[in-house]
């Protein structure tokens, strides 16, 4: 990361860091995909298992590595502000907090995890898998919140191309190890959908491991000496990582969460209705990667400027973000109106799904054109360190506002199914007014306190 000087060095030094933070948040998207593709190879109730223990899983880890988020701006400011002293001490003890969320989860997962399942009305084939895939995914959460924590301080230094390239070769081996272990080659026994929870947490011990290895030995990230020292525990820094990471963690999960809620109240429709909306939610969670990938990008060039003190550079960075996403929205949204068809035909060959799935994906343009504005704000603010409105903006738009005129028009109108889109779309746009306007005024008194 470097200050810059034209609107012409801002745009190529946001490139670079963007667009290798899009790669890395599509090959992680395909993990998953793979995973779910491969598990329905083996069998529907191997499929059945995965995606009900994913589903269970993703909000979750969606949340807690949320916390971890927080390293981002943290370190991208002291760059920026020229104390890089002080970054090798506020990474470790991020991990060792990660550790600390790590082993809570593990130990909470280990008491709950039978009763919530046992509390669903599952098949006992379907419950064992999704039961098992959990216990193997558990055996790599420790290395996957350590390398959410590398992986921010990575990206917090503009060097997402290292991130990118760690995570694109990983791909394969997640891959590889799915094939040998849900279906039984090269001798190894045939674990079904439980082999998928295997290869997912090897696959993070193997990440992780390569990520200790370059912050440690390959320049610049060795300059810092993460490792040199050792670090005693400090309470205080953690609580600065809990104040900034918690109301982040929450943003995303009710974010998450709210989705996963949606997809179960459908449930309440037939298996035609239930199936288009799963293949119109999958392609715009596809889609989303786009807004996401910017709003972290915007958190890491304007937690640098904002570090600086540089507050002008940091609004140019803010709304060359916002812009970028909606010029990338428009365009999803006019190739999605005039291939819809062909979206919905790479979900399903069955005419009643595929008509109705047409009709989710129309829905899902205006999704698009909310999240453009909404994620990138988001990081935004991240960058700023400004958290705590976004959790409750969360909160409100999702849960207050969009779940209930969801569940309202899609049980007491004509609408029925298309009811919980529409109140999503609802709460969306809500959160993206709400986030603009505390946006505006954030930057206005910044500029203003430096003017004086």
């Amino acid at each position: 990361m470097y200050q810059t000087y034209s609107l012409g060095e801002k745009v190529r030094q946001f490139l670079t860091v963007v667009l290798p933070i899009l790669v890395t948040q599509l090959a992680l998207f395909s993990m998953t995909f793979f995973d779910t593709v491969m598990s329905g190879q083996a069998s529907p109730v191997d499929l059945a298992g995965v995606a009900i223990g994913s589903s269970l899983w993703t909000p979750i880890q969606a949340g807690l590595t949320g916390i971890l988020l927080a390293v981002t701006p943290m370190v991208a400011q002291m760059v920026g502000a020229m104390r890089k002293d002080q970054v090798p001490f506020t990474v470790m003890q991020a991990m060792y907090l990660s550790v600390v969320i790590a082993v809570g989860v593990v130990i909470v997962g280990a008491l709950a995890l039978g009763p919530v399942l046992n509390g669903m009305s599952l098949e006992t084939e379907v419950r064992h898998i999704a039961f098992y895939y959990l216990v193997a995914i558990s055996l790599g959460i420790i290395p996957l919140f350590l390398y959410t924590v590398i992986r921010c301080y990575i990206d917090a230094l503009g060097m997402t191309r290292v991130t990118m390239v760690i995570t694109l070769a990983s791909l394969p081996i997640n891959v590889a190890l799915n094939y040998v272990l849900i279906f039984g080659y090269l001798g190894f026994p045939r674990l079904g959908g439980i082999g998928a929870g295997l290869a997912s947490a090897i696959t993070y011990w193997i990440i992780t491991l390569i990520s200790l290895y370059v912050v440690h030995r390959v320049e610049p990230f060795a300059e810092y000496g993460i490792f040199r020292k050792f670090f005693r525990v400090s309470l205080a820094s953690w609580k600065e990582l809990l104040r900034l990471g918690v109301p982040i963690g929450f943003a995303i999960f009710f974010e998450v969460s709210i989705f996963a809620a949606v997809t179960l109240l459908m449930s309440q429709f037939n298996t035609t209705t239930i199936a288009a909306h799963q293949a119109a939610m999958n392609f715009a969670s596809f889609l989303y990667m786009v807004p996401m990938s910017i709003s972290m990008a915007l958190t890491i060039v304007v937690g640098f400027e904002v570090g600086a003190q540089r507050y002008r550079d940091a609004r140019q960075y803010g709304y060359m973000g916002i812009g970028g996403a909606l010029v990338m929205a428009s365009l999803c949204a006019v190739g999605l109106f005039f291939f819809t068809e062909q979206v919905a035909g790479f979900y399903t060959n069955d005419p009643g799904v595929l008509d109705l799935a047409q009709h989710f994906l129309m829905y899902s343009i205006l999704f698009m054109l909310s999240d453009a504005v909404a994620a990138p704000i988001q990081g935004i603010l991240r960058g700023y360190k400004d958290v705590t409105v976004t959790f409750g903006v969360a909160l409100v738009s999702y849960w207050v506002i969009g779940l209930p005129l969801g569940y309202v028009l899609a049980n007491y109108t004509a609408m029925a199914a298309f009811g919980y889109w529409v109140g999503l779309i609802a709460g969306l746009a809500a959160g993206a007014i709400f986030l603009f306007v505390r946006l505006l005024s954030l930057q206005r008194r910044k500029i203003r306190e430096m003017a004086s």
